[in-house]
């Protein structure tokens, strides 16, 4: 006699092997869906920080808005940007105390990262003026740092020495 087919011994096996897989990898993939969606945020606020400090190296007493240092960031499926604190065209670098100069909001829940979670960049006076890189200093900061740190992890960076 030609046997044919599997029992079902072997077809309870595969379908076992392949849940295990499943509770394993579909977690992992979601992580990974929200790191990439985050991974937004680090070239932004970089690139933010460059332009501040090109502004104040022209200005020399001044930090501009967005408009002013000729930083554009659309907001994205992920998130929102704002200015912050420095909406109005220039602020003077003299007394600037860590004013919110560029702000992310999440739109929805990134993993265990709540949706309105917020990344921000604030700005003042370097008042040292040595040692610290240049006449502002920035300070990284998460509204939620607990839960939205693992996504950005060199977010924190692009804070200055001497903060």
């Amino acid at each position: 006699m030609k046997k044919q087919g599997f029992t079902l011994i072997e077809l309870m096996v595969v379908i076992v092997i392949m849940g295990i897989l499943a509770a394993v990898a579909v977690p992992k993939l979601f992580g990974m869906i929200a790191k990439s969606k985050a991974s937004e945020i680090g070239p932004a606020a970089g690139e933010y920080v460059k332009l501040q400090d090109a502004f104040v190296s022209e200005s020399g007493t001044t930090v501009g808005n967005w408009t002013k240092i000729g930083y554009t960031m659309a907001n994205s499926a992920s998130f929102e940007y704002d200015q912050g604190g420095l909406s109005a065209g220039t602020t003077a670098l003299e007394g600037l105390n860590a004013t919110s100069g560029w702000v992310a909001t999440a739109i929805a829940k990134l993993n265990d990262c709540k949706a309105k979670a917020t990344w921000t960049i604030n700005v003042k006076e370097n008042k040292s003026g040595a040692g610290a890189g240049g006449p502002v200093l920035y300070k990284a900061a998460y509204s939620d740092s607990t839960n939205c740190s693992p996504l950005t992890p060199n977010f924190e960076r692009l804070t200055s020495t001497g903060w």
